[in-house]
């Protein structure tokens, strides 16, 4: 349940709530923070995530943490399951930069990517990390990521029951003792963050519900797809064992995910989307 979810996050977040407000509310203060105005901050943070339907969002909320807390930009990769695939990619990385690691495959030779799939302990990168072992295409990755502001940075690797699945990695553009400090006070809770992010971020690569570029629940997807064959909202609702009511609700709800203003419409975008699978 989002609420237990929220709890949980007030209390692992509460060290650094107070750093977060300013940047949440716009007002450049210094001043301690209620507790009442905390559990506001967080809750918001946790209802974006939850609420989020596309990955602009998502990648919002985390922005705003990573600017909170000073660390510069921040890149969230999730791998392909299936071998061949591009990794998908949430992150306030320089668009130029991220545009030529997709083009050119880097994550399968990035040596951040692939310490963070071997192990679960979150580390530090960069040109100032040098690695005895490290390869020429290595040395030359991080040299050319450092001309797009990205030299130096902290890797939170996130592991589930099938393995290593994705990194959530904060990057500045210099070894600034800011960022460095900031890390290590924050550590325990982004690692929480990290984990939170990816349990949200990850409906976003459910390709099988994905419409128009938006992630509907299962029940809307149902719903849209019986409308799309010329079912009837009550038709729907005998089908899929709900109220003629409820069918309704799912497919208005899936209609304003979307952005349209008929059904329609949503069918097109449904159509659409299919035929490019």
């Amino acid at each position: 349940m989002i609420e237990d979810e929220i709890d949980r996050l007030l209390r692992c977040f509460a060290p650094f709530a107070a750093m977060l407000v300013p940047v949440m509310q716009g007002a450049p203060t210094r001043e301690p923070v209620g507790s009442s105005t905390m559990d506001r901050v967080f809750q918001r943070f946790a209802e974006q995530l939850t609420e989020s339907t596309h990955r602009d969002a998502a990648q919002q909320s985390m922005a705003e943490v990573a600017a909170a807390l000073k660390l510069s930009c921040f890149a969230y990769l999730a791998l392909a399951r299936r071998p061949g695939s591009a990794p998908n990619l949430i992150s306030t990385y320089p668009p130029s930069w991220t545009a030529i690691y997709l083009q050119r495959g880097y994550e399968s030779v990035d040596p951040v990517v692939r310490r963070a799939m071997r192990h679960p302990k979150p580390f530090r990168w960069g040109l100032g990390f040098e690695a005895r072992s490290r390869s020429e295409a290595e040395r030359a990755l991080f040299e050319e990521a450092a001309k797009f502001g990205i030299r130096c940075g902290f890797t939170f690797p996130i592991h589930d029951d099938q393995g290593a699945t994705a990194a959530l990695s904060f990057a500045s553009d210099d070894r600034r003792t800011g960022f460095e400090r900031s890390l290590v006070e924050h550590a325990q809770s982004l690692r929480l963050i990290a984990t939170f992010f990816h349990a949200h971020a990850k409906r976003f690569w459910t390709i099988d519900r994905m419409v128009g570029g938006v992630v509907l629940s299962p029940r809307e997807y149902q719903c849209l797809e019986w409308s799309a064959r010329g079912k009837s909202a009550g038709e729907i609702g005998i089908i899929l064992g709900i109220a003629e009511r409820t069918a309704g609700f799912h497919l208005d709800n899936a209609r304003a995910k979307l952005g349209v203003s008929s059904l329609r419409q949503a069918i097109v975008l449904l159509t659409e989307s299919k035929s490019r699978k």
